[in-house]
């Protein structure tokens, strides 16, 4: 008789078990959440409402979705802080590596940083003054170093803004002044660029400056100088053409 009850009750937690599994299976739980609740194992849960379609629509399953952005968004915040954190030191690294720059040094940067981004001469357009135009201006202040270099000052070169005509024109240029440290004397009447509505454009706000235009009056040894010194570093970092010494001692 003992064992009869016994059966008997196991069957009516099991039933009990089986009810609770399908009421949470109603209200949008997932086969983890019930064996979770039901205190049982995924399979047994599994076997229970495995073959009772999940309702997406319900209030559970909205929440579920819900945590599970919130937690992948709290995730990417933090890959995202580690890799800011990581690339941060990369680039503290690698300044701490440049040390101090010797006059030869900034003389061969500079003389590549203009011929990358500088006005060339052309065989059909003779143009042998400098014309140094970039928006960055840790780029801008380097060329105006390698400038400095040569003998010249700052302020002796002259400046000029080019910017989109809706952006805010006079206070850009003072911004780019006070990062040189030179006058607004030596800025020349900013270039206007056309605005298209239609275009989409990300340099906008108020951290767009538009670009800077640095001319060196009277450059043109400078210029012939430079690209003969980029000629000379094509030679120079050329591979050897002869073949390695062979150790005949061994």
């Amino acid at each position: 008789m003992s064992d009869q009850s016994d059966s008997t009750g196991g069957r009516g937690r099991r039933a009990a078990l089986t009810g609770a599994a399908h009421r949470l299976r109603d209200e949008g739980c997932t086969v983890d959440e019930i064996a979770d609740r039901l205190g049982v194992a995924k399979s047994t849960a599994y076997r229970w409402v495995g073959h009772i379609p999940l309702d997406v629509s319900s209030e559970a399953a909205a929440q579920r979705r819900r945590v599970a952005g919130e937690r992948r968004a709290l995730s990417w915040a933090e890959k995202r802080t580690l890799r800011e954190a990581a690339e941060c030191e990369a680039q503290r690294r690698a300044a701490e590596w440049v040390g101090m720059l010797a006059s030869r040094e900034l003389l061969l940067v500079g003389a590549v940083l203009y011929l990358c981004e500088g006005t060339k001469s052309k065989p059909g357009n003779l143009r042998y003054d400098l014309t140094f135009t970039n928006s960055d201006i840790r780029l801008v202040e380097l060329f105006v170093r390698f400038v400095e270099t040569t003998g010249r000052s700052r302020h002796a070169l002259r400046y000029r803004v080019a910017i989109h005509e809706n952006a805010d024109a006079e206070a850009a240029g003072r911004w780019w002044a006070a990062e040189l440290g030179v006058d607004l004397g030596c800025f020349q009447r900013p270039t206007l660029k056309r605005h298209h509505p239609r275009t989409t454009r990300t340099n906008v706000g108020a951290d767009y400056r538009g670009c800077l235009v640095v001319r060196v009056p009277r450059s043109r040894d400078l210029y012939l100088w430079m690209s003969g010194v980029v000629e000379g570093m094509v030679a120079a970092s050329a591979p050897d053409p002869r073949p390695p010494e062979v150790d005949d001692t061994r």
